[in-house]
Parts: C-alpha cells; sequence; structure tokens
C-alpha cells in the first residue's frame, strides 16, 4: 500500500463528496457569494457616483466660493476707496474751515488791536491837552500876575486876530 496514491474505493468516494459539495456550492454557495460580490460592486459603483457628484459639488462651491471672494475683495476695495476720498475730504473741508477761523481770528485781532490803538491816541491826546492846559494855565498865571501884563497880552491878542494869524 502505497500512502501517496490512493486506493480506488477512496478515490471514488472521495469523488461522490467532491461532487455533492460541488453541487451545494454550485446550487446555494455560488449564488449568494456572487449575489455579495455584485451587491459589493454595486455599493462601491453608487459610492464612486456619489464621491464624484461631491467632488462636482465642491468644486461648484470652491468656484461660488472664489467669485464670492473676488466679488468680497471688489466691494472692499471700493469701501476702502469711498473711505479714503471721504476722509480727503474731511481733512480738505477742516483745513479750509480752520484757516477761515484763522484768518477770522486774525482778522479780530487786528481790529481790536486798531480799536485799541485809537482808544490809547484818544486818551493820550486828552492826556497832553490835559497837560498843556495845566501848563499854560500854570505858565499864563505866572506871566500874567500883573495888571499890566493882562492888558499887554490882550493887545497882542487882538493884533494876531487883526492880522491872521
Amino acid at each position: 500500500m502505497d500512502l501517496l496514491i490512493p486506493e480506488v474505493g477512496t478515490l471514488i468516494w472521495m469523488l461522490i463528496a467532491a461532487g455533492i459539495v460541488f453541487f451545494i456550492l454550485v446550487k446555494w454557495g455560488f449564488p449568494m457569494i456572487t449575489g455579495m460580490v455584485d451587491k459589493r460592486n454595486e455599493y462601491i459603483d453608487k459610492s464612486l457616483i456619489a464621491a464624484r457628484k461631491a467632488n462636482e459639488r465642491l468644486e461648484g462651491i470652491q468656484n461660488e466660493c472664489d467669485a464670492l471672494l473676488k466679488e468680497t475683495r471688489a466691494e472692499q476695495a471700493r469701501i476702502l476707496k469711498e473711505a479714503t476720498d471721504r476722509r480727503d475730504e474731511i481733512i480738505a473741508d477742516a483745513e479750509l474751515r480752520a484757516k477761515e477761523s484763522g484768518e477770522r481770528i486774525i482778522s479780530d485781532a487786528r481790529e481790536q488791536i486798531r480799536l485799541e490803538k485809537e482808544e490809547a491816541l484818544r486818551s493820550l491826546r486828552r492826556q497832553v491837552a490835559e497837560i498843556s492846559v495845566e501848563v499854560a494855565e500854570k505858565v499864563v498865571r505866572k506871566q500874567l500876575s500883573s495888571d499890566e501884563e493882562q492888558l499887554s497880552m490882550i493887545d497882542r491878542m487882538i493884533d494876531d486876530i487883526k492880522t491872521g494869524k
């Protein structure tokens, strides 16, 4: 008996058992396995289709996002330009108002100085006139202390009036 070569009876029973296993596998096993493989293939195909759709949606969303970002940047640039223009207008307006206000203050100060100068001149003239009158009064009192001097002064004044001095 050789261990590597089976007997004919064992060989037949092994063939019958293999045939029965093959028949059972063909009848119930292979259809179940192929059904599961088909379901798995269908699931993978559906997943691939869903992934493609998701990628397409993602690309669409990315494109929308890019367009929205461009629009937002353009709007931001426009708003910044408007803000800069408005700032420049406000600064120019403030400079103009400051200049006008400065000129008005200078003009008012000059007018105030002129009025105070005129008042000072009037006051000075008044004081000079009062001093002159006091000096003249003192001089005249001193010179006209006698009756002769008074008559002499009156004669001189009359002569001055006649000659037109």
